[in-house]
């Protein structure tokens, strides 16, 4: 075998272990954040009451309304009628939301609350859909085991030329100790230094 070959591989086979080393330090730096700062965001009274809310509200909604939320969501972000985005994003939930965004000096690029069915209740910007029930911020967070906490891949932000990842763990009712729903946080690793 050619010793170039080799020796390529040889360097490949080294890669790995500090790829997976820089990853599980993102992963443990995004653990701890949610920790020392963003897991009060979550237990917030503004966040506990919109989603005890919504889930109340929503409690008998069917999947097939659920999709019919979500592409009128979908139509909506391109389209000139706006109804549900803007009742979503005008209220308290989401004012809270982006006040603690923009007071995070770009550490948070944005954050996402979802209900009991993975659908949107506040968000500090608009998201491209309605529904993340099938989306691994609510699967690997709402219905997992108790403390639950998904950090996604990290990928690079086209606008802003940022390394961002997402983290996302379970909102817990602070009297009845059940799980309620899932926030999501954008984190800006450059700021959280990677």
């Amino acid at each position: 075998m050619n010793r170039a070959i080799l020796s390529g591989a040889f360097a490949f086979a080294l890669l790995l272990p500090a790829a997976a080393n820089a990853e599980m330090k993102h992963e443990q730096a995004l653990k701890e954040l949610v920790e020392s700062k963003l897991r009060a965001v979550a237990e917030d009274p503004v966040v506990i009451d919109a989603v005890n809310q919504q889930n109340a509200a929503n409690a008998g909604l069917s999947q097939t309304e659920i999709d019919k939320l979500d592409k009128q969501w979908r139509s909506e972000v391109e389209g000139k009628d706006k109804s549900l985005i803007n009742q979503v994003m005008a209220s308290d939930l989401s004012a809270f939301l982006k006040k603690v965004s923009d007071q995070a000096g770009g550490l948070v690029t944005e954050i996402i609350v979802m209900d009991n069915k993975g659908l949107n209740v506040g968000q500090s910007s608009v998201t491209s859909d309605y529904w993340q029930g099938d989306e691994a911020k609510w699967t690997k967070t709402y219905p997992a085991d108790a403390g639950a906490v998904f950090v996604d891949e990290v990928e690079m932000d086209e606008s802003t030329q940022q390394l961002q990842s997402q983290v996302s763990f379970q909102i817990v009712d602070p009297v009845s100790f059940h799980v309620i729903g899932a926030i999501t946080f954008g984190v800006n690793l450059d700021q959280l230094g990677g």
